[in-house]
């Protein structure tokens, strides 16, 4: 049986922060990546050290990531709320 999976390609225009990193040197970066030589789009991901290999992550276009902010706002402001 053939193997049909074209090669994953991409580049890492802007690595915009890196939200933890884990023991064994994998980080969850927040990066806008160019996948297969489309349109950056922002990313939040595990990566291996060195970008050595990818994890499972969402992309999301600059409209998604504004609905994304709205919504995480709304939670701190209510996580905010509970801590008074």
């Amino acid at each position: 049986m053939a193997d049909d999976r074209k090669e994953l390609k991409y580049e890492i225009i802007m690595n915009i922060g890196i939200v933890s990193e884990q023991p064994g040197g994998w980080k969850k970066e927040f990066n806008r990546i160019s996948w297969n030589g489309g349109e950056p789009k922002y990313d939040l991901r595990d990566w291996a050290p060195e970008h050595a290999r990818i994890g499972k992550g969402v992309t999301m276009t600059e409209k998604e990531l504004r609905s994304l902010k709205k919504l995480i706002d709304l939670e701190v402001e209510y996580l905010d709320s509970e801590i008074l």
